[in-house]
Parts: structure tokens; sequence; C-alpha cells
């Protein structure tokens, strides 16, 4: 009997060959807020077709297809219901609709079919596609700037708290998180361990926005506007980069690294957040991002080994990797 029900490997292989019939649907449904027009209950497609100006049929048919991978439910006919995973990207705080507008955008697909170009050349098909770093594009595209940062807002969420469990912040004074955008993870450190201060570096604007996430925190955190290429100011004895690194390539990495061990005192800490890749066959959501580091910027996801070799070419010593809950780690590295 198990012979009979063991899918034959050409199955297999298109199931995976074939993920965009699946994830462009979800896609879709997360633009359209689908999810959302449920949370009082069920709706019939021609109710739904008239929330979210679609055509009722062809909206069935999207429907009908996710209902068989258990995201929605065909309640009667024509009549659709929530189920959990169509909870899950709910358009709510950590939920992973801002990740799948991201991946499904237009302009993220068009760096995508540049994927050949990226393993020919190893130059990012982004480029190839919109005629400019990544980077550069999205500051003279506020839309899809907003969207890509929607959606590393909500990703981050979830893998903050995972970072804040994993490490107690022993021995440390002062944190200042390097990067750190509009200081979501500091805000859990701090709130964490109380006896922390911290500050948050990024670029000037950004800073701005973690001025108010951290009102509440404001006497045991400063906020510094600067670029981690250039000079970084001093007055921390530890720095966190959260998933910075993977977006850029070895040498811009060591002009980083660089500055943060020269703002650092002697045996200060460095702590980064970022997927490490181990060796073997064995699934690893970090192999397939560093697919999209390929295509879309000039970084990649590293080995433990490369880490290493990394920060001691930066003056830093790896001292030891904690796991989390989630796919990524957190490297701890000492000021030599």
């Amino acid at each position: 009997m198990s012979d009979q029900l063991e899918v034959p490997l050409p199955i297999q292989f298109l199931k995976m060959a074939t993920g965009k019939m699946v994830s462009k649907p979800i896609y879709v449904a997360a633009k359209l807020g689908i999810s959302d027009q449920l949370t009082a209950g069920p709706l019939s497609v021609d109710e739904l077709a008239k929330r979210t100006h679609t055509h009722s049929g062809a909206l069935y048919r999207l429907l009908r297809a996710l209902a068989s991978c258990g995201i929605y439910a065909e309640v009667s006919p024509k009549t659709f219901g929530l189920t959990p995973l169509a909870e899950v990207f709910l358009d709510v705080p950590g939920s992973p609709r801002g990740m799948v507008l991201w991946f499904g955008d237009p302009a993220h697909d068009r760096a995508w079919e540049n994927l050949l170009y990226s393993v020919q050349t190893g130059k990012p098909g982004w480029d190839e596609a919109h005629g400019k770093p990544f980077f550069e594009y999205l500051k003279e595209n506020r839309e899809l700037s907003e969207v890509f940062n929607r959606a590393m807002t909500g990703n981050s969420q979830n893998l903050h708290n995972s970072i804040v469990e994993a490490y107690p912040f022993t021995g440390v004074h002062t944190l200042y998180d390097i990067g750190g955008g509009h200081g979501h993870l500091l805000k859990l450190i701090l709130e964490k361990h109380k006896q922390l201060k911290g500050g948050v570096v990024d670029l000037g604007h950004v800073v701005e926005g973690a001025k108010t996430a951290l009102a509440s925190l404001s006497d045991r955190c400063v906020f510094h506007g600067a670029s981690f290429f250039e000079k970084l100011p001093q007055g921390a004895d530890a720095h966190i980069l959260s998933f910075v690194l993977h977006d850029w390539s070895d040498e811009e990495c060591k002009t980083i690294l660089h500055n943060s061990y020269e703002a650092l005192p002697k045996n200060g800490k460095l702590f980064l957040a970022e997927n490490i890749i181990e060796p073997g066959n064995e699934p690893a959501f970090g192999k397939l991002l560093d697919m999209e580091m390929l295509v879309v910027a000039t970084g990649r996801e590293r080995t433990r080994q490369e880490f290493s070799e990394l920060l001691a070419s930066s003056g830093f010593e790896l001292k030891a990797v904690y796991p989390t809950k989630s796919p990524i780690s957190l490297i701890e590295a000492l000021k030599r």
C-alpha cells in the first residue's frame, strides 16, 4: 500500500519547479487583502469580487487553487472563509504579508528573471533589470522602498524576538545597534535588560523614526545619524549588526567592520545576527535566501568559516555562535 501512495520523483520535481503556481496566487491574495476581508466571517466570491474590484469568475479560480493548498476554505459553493494559514498574512504587525508583497512585486520578478545572468556573470540581476544597484533604485522609487521596508520590518519583528532570547548580554554596558532602522531590536533588548543603555545608529532620516519608536526609553538611549560606511560614533562597548552584512560584498563588509572596530574600545564586543550556512545537503532557508542575495545585491549568506575570516581581517576574533529558534544565529566577536 505504501508503494502505491509514494509520489513519483517526476511529480515531486514538478511540485518544486512549478512553485510559482502557488507563490503568485498568494501574492495576489495578499495584494487584494482577501484575508482581511474575511475576518468577520466567510463571504461569497461575488461579494469579495465587489469589494476588491476583481472579476468574480477569475477570483473564484484563484481562491479555489489556494484552498487546495490549505489557504482559505470553500465552506459552501463559491463561498470562502479563513484557515489558520490564511490568517497568517492578515495585515497586522509581525505578519509575513509584507514579505509576500515584496517577493511578488513585479520589480522583484524582473530581477529574478535575470538569475541566469547572475549565475553567468556573478553580478546582480537587479542591476541588469533596472539599470542601477538595488539600494540606489530604492532611493529613487519611494513606493517600492516602502514595500521593501514593510517587508523587512515585519520579518525582523519575528526574528528579533529570537535574538533577544538567545543571549543574556552579560558584561555589556552600552549597546549600539548599527544600521538599526527604527530601533525595534534595541527596544526589545533594552526592555528585557534594564541595566543596559543603548543607541541607534543609522541614516539621519531613519533615526528620526527610531526616536519616536524608542520615546519611552529615551533616558537610556541615544541616536546618531551616520552611515556604517563612514566613521561611527564612539560611546558604546558593544555593537550589534542585524541582517546587515549579508547585503554586502566581502570588501564592503570589511569597511563596515573596520568602522565598527575603530569606534569600539579595547575588548569591545560585536554581535552579528545572520544566517550561517552549514555544510551538508540538509534543507536550509539560508541556502535559498542566498539566491535572493545573488540576484538582488552584492551580498551573500556565509559559512561560519567565512564569517571568522571576515572578522579576523578587520581585527575581530569570533568567540561564539548562539543558535536561535529562528533560522538565524547570533555571532559574538571580540575586538582584539
